[in-house]
């Protein structure tokens, strides 16, 4: 469990709101905690932002105004019910317990509560290992707070978290946080299908290799398994970029966002239907490249198959020979007779030898 809170960096300002030199102090922002050992993030941003000359004179500001300021990103990470309840108290909202934010029903997953907005979606997880997740987060936006509710720690809140302790003007406001966790999620999977893409085209390579290359896959094993693996993680993206679609177009309708912020979630819901369409080029070649290697393994089978139906034609007249020569009959003038011995033996092998230079003639060997 691991609740983390980041506010807006402040302005150092004068008592009539301006800086100290008559314009807008600069923007600046440290980190009250180090992460945690286990890696999680335990970080507070909180505003820090003074002016050089007059430090001093503005720190006991600060920490009066850090008190009573609202954040702008509350990260709830594994929350404990402790928590959960604190954070409904303090908002007074009912935050969505883990059963329900695994809903699929629209209705339950996208959702306005009392002017409290609830989207939840399908954030791609351990996507580079063998079995990459989906996981769900929920992100709620009250008043001016954004509270991110999750029960898995994705690369893009990492990155997320890492980026906002270096620039911390990225968390101005609970908009800004919503939309640049989304670009960080939708860039993730951007990089992760273009990541699968060159997996497929040295899938294909490996599957059309000729058998006798050092890169042919004899038993076509473990082309299999990473076709099944980038099948599985290529639909699991899919199912994240429907969540985020579906979130775009909720935010659309929503009157509260403010000009820039619209053009900035058209900007991703652009990007959403790119990368969609690639996921589904992704999907269609997993298809081929699975078809193609089950047809391939159908050959190798065929042609064992032939060479041990060529071997019985080739050694039926010998065997036929040998049988008739083994009949325990009195009167076989062959039996008497002083080359009827290797005449038999030499009429075995001209009849196994016939055949198969028959085949090879054919072209079946």
């Amino acid at each position: 469990m691991d609740t983390s809170e980041f506010f807006a960096p402040l302005r150092a300002t004068t008592d009539d709101g301006a800086g100290v030199d008559g314009s807008a102090a600069p923007r600046t922002g440290v980190a009250e905690t180090e992460p945690a050992e286990d890696g999680k993030s335990a970080a507070k941003i909180t505003a820090n932002a003074v002016d050089n000359a007059n430090a001093d004179a503005t720190a006991g500001k600060q920490d009066v105004a850090k008190s009573e300021r609202t954040p702008v990103w509350i990260d709830l990470l594994s929350p404990t019910s402790d928590e959960i309840h604190d954070i409904e108290q303090r908002f007074g909202i009912e935050v969505p317990t883990r059963e329900e934010m695994q809903e699929i029903e629209l209705s339950s997953r996208l959702y306005d509560e009392d002017g409290a907005l609830f989207m939840t979606v399908s954030v791609l997880t351990r996507a580079t290992t063998d079995a990459p997740q989906t996981a769900a987060v929920t992100f709620i936006l009250v008043k001016k707070t954004l509270i991110t509710l999750r029960y898995a720690d994705p690369v893009p809140f990492k990155t997320f978290i890492r980026r906002v302790k270096k620039t911390p003007s990225l968390a101005n406001s609970a908009e800004t946080v919503m939309f640049g966790l989304l670009e960080q999620i939708v860039d993730r999977l951007a990089d992760l299908m273009e990541q699968t893409a060159t997996d497929l085209e040295n899938l294909s390579n490996q599957v059309f290799a000729s058998p006798e290359g050092p890169g042919s896959d004899q038993d076509h094993r473990e082309t299999l398994r990473q076709i099944g693996r980038t099948g599985n993680l290529s639909g699991k993206a899919k199912d994240s970029l429907l969540n985020l679609h579906r979130l775009g177009l909720f935010l659309s309708t929503q009157t509260r966002l403010k000009k820039d912020a619209k053009a900035r979630l058209k900007v991703i819901s652009r990007d959403i239907v790119s990368i969609t369409e690639h996921a589904n080029f992704i999907a269609n070649k997993v298809t081929f490249l699975l078809d193609a290697t089950l047809g391939m393994i159908s050959l190798e089978q065929n042609n064992i198959i032939k060479i041990f139906s060529v071997a019985a034609a080739a050694f039926l007249p010998p065997t036929l020979i040998a049988s008739i020569y083994g009949m325990n009959f009195e009167v076989m003038p062959e039996l008497g007779w002083e080359f009827g011995y290797p005449v038999a033996i030499g009429l075995m092998i001209l009849s196994a030898v016939l055949p198969l230079w028959y085949f090879k003639r054919k072209g079946w060997l």
